[in-house]
């Protein structure tokens, strides 16, 4: 009888394919000092020791690891978002600490019998003082450079370090100009002066940039105004031409709106933030209103309002919106008035009125999500319509809202429901 005997199953077999990828070669911009070490024992997958006591392997052994970590800070990005870079270690400060020492040293030279000269050989004397100078003005410019855009630290330190690091650099061209020096102590003199110089000088190196971005920003603002009155001329007028004659409530009219308005949103509305204000708001809302019912939705804003788009008063006037372009149609019209009191919008349609009594009690739409929700926020919501149209009047104080906006009511769960059977008949 044979007997078989099973062969252990193998491993598969890792290919370049099927192993993760590596993270991205990038620095993280919460960090020691400038991320570097920690960005590439990332991407290597290696501890973050090993890495740095590479780099003091090999700045020991000639100062090639200074280089390579000077070639890796300048081209290794920064990690994705718009967080300022944050240093933990102070750099600056630790960049004065041998500069302290340094001149100590030259003041301990100062008071004996010979000063830079005699006993005290020339490259001692060199070394002591290219040192300090070096040091000195490091922590000057890195304070200038690099932690006056840091959060942790900012203006005032700033201020502090380079004020210490001119102290020294002027205090030490001083005494080397208050002894009588050879031909090498004049040649010292300008080394503490030219450090000097070069912390003054730093100061011009964050105008510059502020100046080149400025150019840079008024350059970029010339061609969007040129593209602009390139497309008003063509693009806009097309779309306006469709817009007439298509009429008011066809596909290709709403077609031709929804893409002027993201045309002119793209144009002059780039910059705009997350939460935009109220009028950016609504008029976004009735874009995308439009692409979905036959209406055409102007949004007009007069006067100045510090209201922003996540408010109360900014749903109940969407909420206003929704239930006239569902029942409405046609026209509908926006007016946005902002006063230094209060702040109100009318939201207008021509379509046919209905009585706010003889909406069933199980709709809540206009109830709760438009005259509820404002009387909950401190405002007022009024509805008045006819055979002529309806109206929709918000109003809400332009000062402190009431405790109570944040209070949620029972019938706030049903408002979602309420709201989503308005197909029928006004909610």
């Amino acid at each position: 009888m044979a007997s078989s005997v099973h062969a252990p199953a193998r491993p598969p077999r890792v290919t370049a394919s099927s192993r993760p990828p590596r993270p991205p070669l990038t620095r993280d911009r919460d960090c020691l000092v400038s991320g570097v070490s920690a960005g590439i024992a990332r991407h290597l997958g290696v501890p973050v020791w090993m890495v740095r006591g590479l780099f003091i392997v090999l700045a020991v052994c000639g100062g090639s690891g200074v280089l390579l970590y000077a070639w890796c800070w300048t081209f290794t990005p920064w990690s994705d978002g718009d967080a300022t870079p944050s240093r933990r270690v102070p750099v600056a400060w630790l960049l004065l600490v041998p500069a302290f020492v340094g001149m100590l040293v030259l003041l301990f030279w100062r008071g004996g019998s010979d000063w830079l000269y005699g006993t005290i050989a020339s490259d001692a004397a060199a070394v002591v003082v290219g040192g300090t100078v070096a040091f000195a003005a490091g922590a000057g410019i890195w304070a200038t450079l690099i932690d006056r855009t840091d959060t942790a630290r900012g203006p005032r330190h700033t201020m502090a370090v380079r004020i210490v690091s001119v102290v020294l650099l002027a205090l030490m061209s001083s005494l080397l100009l208050t002894e009588p020096l050879g031909v090498a102590g004049l040649a010292l003199v300008l080394v503490p002066l030219a450090g000097l110089l070069a912390v003054i000088s730093s100061t011009l190196i964050p105008r510059w940039r502020e100046l080149a971005g400025e150019r840079v920003r008024r350059i970029r603002e010339e061609q969007r105004s040129e593209m602009a009155a390139h497309l008003h001329d063509s693009v806009l007028q097309t779309l306006a031409l469709i817009q007439n004659r298509a009429g008011a409530s066809s596909e290709a009219a709403r077609l031709a709106r929804a893409q002027e308005r993201e045309l002119r949103a793209w144009l002059y509305d780039g910059d705009a933030p997350a939460d935009s204000d109220l009028a950016t708001d609504l008029r976004d809302y009735a874009g995308g209103l439009e692409l979905d019912y036959p209406v055409r939705i102007e949004v007009v804003s007069a006067g100045l309002s510090a209201e922003r788009a996540s408010g109360e008063l900014a749903a109940a006037a969407r909420e206003a919106m929704l239930n006239a372009a569902r029942h409405a149609e046609g026209e509908i019209s926006v007016y946005i008035e902002g006063s230094v009191s209060d702040v109100d919008v009318y939201i207008r349609d021509r379509g046919a009125g209905f009585q706010l009594d003889d909406v069933p009690s199980d709709r809540l739409g206009v109830r709760e999500s438009i005259i509820g929700r404002m009387r909950r926020a401190g405002g007022s919501g009024i509805v008045r319509s006819d055979e002529n149209g309806t109206e929709v009047h918000l109003r809400i104080p332009a000062g402190p809202r009431v405790a109570a906006a944040s209070v949620v009511s029972p019938t706030e769960s049903a408002i979602a429901a309420g709201t989503a059977q308005d197909g029928e008949g006004r909610g």
